[in-house]
């Protein structure tokens, strides 16, 4: 299946708009070119609930979560990664709730950083994020009429995870798999290693509907994820490409590759092909002096 993306998606800022049975979802008003329309945030349930992933810290978007909330208790609040679009809000959210605030863990780099390297992502990361309960991969959230499983998905984040609501076919998928773009795999905030190998994982299951946490929804995930993966091979095979014709360097790949991408991008892009070349030096692909890094220079392996 060729990827196609589904860029029509209306925000509703300020309104809980009905996403799936006993399923609510409210965006938060931060568009940008990463966020898209902004940051979905989800409420699940029908007399007790679970909020997923409430977002930056908003005052609008915490006044909208709680009148979606309606007075009704909430028992978890989960958190499916640790960058600022997804997460401070918790904090404030559980205190005033009393919500177990729960996630795979606080924030950490894929791996870890080399000497003279800064992490250019620092800036969208939540450190001071620190989970009440952390979660397993495969552990259970049970709340009433409800249970989620949450998967761990590392790869746009080391801590990333979804979730999937029990007995539905739902899953709230985050930033791991979104309709209106692809993830952004940028190291050492994350490794695409890991998420072409949670991509399998999700492959493996047998989703019905995914809900992101930017956009809306992916109606057909298995066509989807497989062409998600499929767009990640080809990405790879033009990175080659291009180390074959002769371009040295990370900058000369993305004016080539991504040449019909807006410029804003360009800086993600270049991370993203870092993320690659990562991989492929780690398989012998493409080699360079000392570790793949961003200023590096590439030949063919």
């Amino acid at each position: 299946m060729a990827l196609e993306f589904d860029t029509q998606f209306a925000p509703a800022y300020g309104r809980a708009v009905e996403a799936g049975p006993g399923v609510l979802r409210l965006t938060v008003n931060n568009p940008s070119p990463f966020t898209f329309h902004g940051t979905n945030s989800y409420v699940v349930g029908t007399s007790s609930l679970a909020v997923i992933d409430p977002g930056p810290d908003d005052d609008a978007h915490l006044e909208a979560l709680l009148k979606a909330i309606d007075g009704r208790p909430v028992s978890h609040v989960l958190v499916s990664h640790t960058h600022r679009d997804h997460s401070p809000l918790a904090a404030r959210l559980a205190e005033i709730t009393g919500a177990l605030v729960c996630a795979e863990g606080p924030h950490r780099p894929a791996r870890p950083l080399r000497i003279g390297e800064t992490n250019p992502l620092d800036a969208s990361a939540d450190t001071d994020f620190k989970p009440d309960l952390t979660l397993k991969d495969n552990a259970l959230i049970e709340g009433d009429g409800w249970e989620l499983r949450a998967i761990h998905t590392p790869g746009h984040a080391a801590n990333h995870t979804v979730f999937a609501l029990e007995g539905t076919g739902i899953m709230f998928s985050a930033d791991h798999v979104m309709a209106w773009s692809t993830t952004i795999v940028a190291p050492p905030d994350g490794a695409m290693a890991d998420y072409m190998r949670s991509l399998d994982a999700l492959l493996a299951r047998d989703d019905q509907l995914l809900l992101p946490g930017h956009g809306g929804p992916v109606t057909r995930p298995a066509p989807f994820l497989r062409g998600l993966k499929a767009h990640r091979k080809m990405r790879e095979r033009a990175i080659l490409e291009r180390v074959t014709r002769g371009d040295r360097s990370i900058g000369d790949m993305v004016r080539a590759i991504y040449r019909d991408t807006d410029p804003r991008l360009h800086g993600a892009a270049a991370l993203s092909v870092l993320a690659h070349l990562e991989d492929l030096v780690s398989r012998g692909a493409v080699v360079t002096e000392g570790a793949p890094a961003i200023d590096g220079l590439y030949f063919p392996g």
